[in-house]
């Protein structure tokens, strides 16, 4: 597969929000498209291109911010009508910007994701699901999670409605009317979905979905029971899905996949000789691409990839080829329609300069008088903080509309900070004293120009619980700064699952007492994350969950008056127990707290660790080793005299550095928990061992599995 792309910026709006832009269909065979799109500041544009430059068609009047846009029409005919969700209404304009839509849903919740099917209108709004017909209610359905997407498979191929919803807790849910008809379960929290070739496929029933930890997948919603057709890891740990197309780009007649990342990564998957795709090209956008899609919009005849990013821009890769002519003994030179698009872009910049130059000098003024009133400028933040599985470690995105200055982070519990590849910000780190202030951490990262997203990785502890707090400097005058918080819960490291191994030795925790529903979910919602926090429907709720460092599992069942806990690792219910026993003192809520200890489960969590204990300490004993051999080859001039487990040691050098970098705390995060394994065992019997640990660490020091089981056995 060859292709070249370049890339070409049509226009800038305000900050836009995932799936709000879209190309109208081509007027003729050979016409160009336009582009719609929608901003948060609740302005739609709609606008061509003409000679090289974006040409505008209509631009409505600010308003509430725009959650999605979507393209309808009379099924079988173009789809050239144009709706927006802002709030809690949706808009119709038609191609030429007449409004002919004002709906009003009289929703309590704000409008997340729509789909239009001829005369039917799908919205999802956080929890709840709506599905109107000529703008009357049809049917109503409550999620377990927040809803992402709502799509409905095509009605012209399957002659039913058959809506489908994209779930926060790893779950894709098929309606039939207002009743669940199935659930399947995906590989991440769904934040996109899309029909397969744009038409669902042969059968209509192929969907396509994306997650928010940057997995793809194909699944067949047939009428019994859902099929996965293919599914894609996220092998480069690149960022979450937030748009998707299917479109011919290479004009072979099979339409490749095109995915949008939300950390500017534009990729393109084609089928050649495979049933699932294959990545073929990759592009790297400066921030999040909020929206994408295939079509022709710059030139008559070049097909393109139109997308829009989290800023505004709305920019194509097309494969017209940048036109450049050979000069006599110049090199290159550029065309005369480059020559005068570079000029006009020159004379519009200092045409802006003297602008901003002058509205400067115009604020300087005001602001010595005393009767002018000081504005804060205000500025948008897209942030993302998201508990990754593959290395237990939390992922914190920050993105700006402007260039970053600064970020400073604050927490009042111990955590540490990783080093993320793609982060050129200059981190320092100060020495915090935590007893007078509760602060833990304090640290700046000083971006380079023109950064607008940072990306931070934390390690926290379990058990260990508080707020960390960022505060956002952009590169904007006058000086203003936000802050976002972000919750360390008390379980940090757990993530939601749907099923476990019944069969591991557990431990449980009872509660039971004067609270309601309500309180104990709150309860729940406070010490695990990925909890929905809306109290569930029904009289009772089962949520699991799996440790993403220990691989350890843990069951809540609760209802009114009642809690069941149940967890193979004695330290996990330790936590529970004492944060629960907290929340109900403040709330003065009397509870009668039972645990029935299985002695096996220790035995059992070691087992657990042992094989990352294990490698951990090979690791850490090979790049010890790095050094040394390294200069024994140097000094003899080669390798042959070493035995093979060295020479493999200097071969896999750059490999072991590179994985040791990438866990630096790994080690200590282990001995960590073996030792509030063995402190939480003999709390439950009464006994306080904290006098041993230092015995603890010295048989971790010499690690032996069995001599450490041995100690845990016999330190009573």
């Amino acid at each position: 597969m060859d292709l070249g792309l370049s890339r070409v910026d049509y226009l800038q709006v305000g900050v836009t929000s995932q799936k709000t832009m879209k190309l109208l269909p081509a007027s003729g065979r050979k016409a160009t498209q336009k582009v719609v799109i929608g901003d948060q500041d609740g302005v739609v544009t709609c606008f061509g291109m003409k000679k090289g430059e974006a040409v505008p068609v209509f631009k409505t009047l600010p308003g509430e911010k725009i959650a999605r846009l979507e393209l309808g029409g009379a099924l079988n005919t173009p789809q050239e009508k144009i709706f927006v969700a802002a709030g809690s209404e949706v808009r119709g304009f038609t191609k030429k910007g007449k409004q002919f839509l004002a709906f009003n849903t009289n929703l309590t919740e704000n409008i997340k994701a729509m789909h239009i099917s001829g005369s039917d209108l799908f919205l999802g709004a956080s929890y709840v699901y709506n599905h109107y017909c000529d703008c009357k209610d049809q049917h109503y359905y409550l999620s377990g999670d927040k809803i992402n997407d709502v799509l409905c498979l095509p009605v012209e191929k399957l002659s039913c409605i058959t809506p489908v919803l994209a779930c926060q807790d790893r779950v894709i849910r098929v309606l039939q009317g207002s009743d669940l008809l199935y659930e399947m379960e995906v590989p991440g929290p769904p934040t996109v979905l899309t029909l397969n070739n744009g038409n669902g496929g042969d059968s209509g029933e192929e969907v396509l979905f994306g997650t928010s930890d940057g997995k793809i997948g194909l699944v067949e919603i047939s009428g019994v029971s859902p099929v996965e057709k293919w599914k894609i890891e996220n092998e480069k740990k690149r960022g979450g899905i937030l748009c998707m197309d299917s479109f011919d780009i290479l004009g072979d007649g099979v339409k490749e996949l095109i995915i949008g990342r939300d950390d500017g990564m534009l990729e393109i998957y084609n089928f050649e000789y495979a049933k699932s795709p294959i990545l073929r090209y990759e592009y790297a956008l400066s921030e999040s691409v909020t929206s994408v899609q295939g079509g022709c919009v710059g030139k008559e005849g070049y097909d393109e990839i139109i997308t829009s990013t989290y800023s505004g821009w709305v920019s194509g890769l097309t494969t017209e080829p940048t036109h450049r002519e050979c000069g006599s003994g110049d090199g290159l030179k550029m065309t005369h329609e480059m020559q005068n698009k570079v000029l006009s872009l020159r004379n519009e910049l200092e045409q802006l300069q003297i602008k901003v130059l002058h509205e400067r000098e115009k604020y300087q003024q005001s602001s010595q008088s005393s009767t002018a009133v000081s504005a804060v400028p205000t500025f948008s933040i897209n942030d993302k903080f998201t508990l990754n599985r593959d290395d237990a470690s939390y992922s914190l995105v920050l993105e700006v509309q402007a260039a970053i200055d600064t970020v400073l982070l604050q927490c009042d519990v111990p955590i540490d900070l990783k080093d993320v590849d793609k982060n050129s910000a200059v981190v320092s780190v100060v020495d915090c004293e935590s007893e007078p202030n509760g602060n833990f951490l304090l640290a700046t990262y000083r971006c380079q120009v023109n950064t607008t997203r940072l990306e931070l990785k934390i390690l926290s502890i379990e058990g260990r619980y508080g707020t960390l707090q960022a505060y956002v400097t952009p590169r904007v005058q006058p000086k203003t700064c936000q802050v976002r918080q972000y919750q360390i819960k008390p379980l940090s490291l757990h993530q939601r699952t749907h099923c476990i191994d019944r069969d591991r030795p557990m431990n449980t925790l009872t509660l039971k007492g004067q609270f309601s529903f309500a309180e104990v979910h709150s309860w729940v919602v406070f010490c695990l994350p990925e909890v929905p926090d809306k109290t569930p429907v029904g009289e009772s709720v089962s949520f699991y969950f799996q440790n993403t460092f220990l691989d350890t599992q843990l069951e809540c069942t609760y209802r009114k008056g009642e809690g069941y806990f149940k967890s193979d690792n004695i330290s996990t219910i330790s936590i529970l127990k004492d944060v629960l026993s907290k929340e109900a003192t403040k709330r003065k809520i009397n509870l009668n707290i039972s645990c029935d200890i299985n002695e096996v489960s220790v035995n059992h969590t070691l087992k657990l660790i042992h094989p990352k204990l294990e490698y951990q300490l090979m690791l850490a004993k090979k790049v010890e080793l790095l050094d040394a051999l390294k200069e024994l080859q140097a000094h003899e001039g080669n390798t042959d005299f070493l035995i093979p487990e060295y020479r493999s040691i200097l071969e896999e050098a750059e490999e072991l550095l590179k994985e040791h970098k990438k866990q630096p705390t790994s080690l200590e995060r282990l001995y960590g928990m073996i030792t509030d394994l063995f402190i939480d065992k003999f709390k439950f019997k009464g006994t306080n061992v904290k006098t041993k640990v230092p015995l603890l660490l010295e048989i971790l020091g010499s690690y032996d599995q069995k001599a450490l089981i041995a100690f845990f056995d016999s330190a009573a």
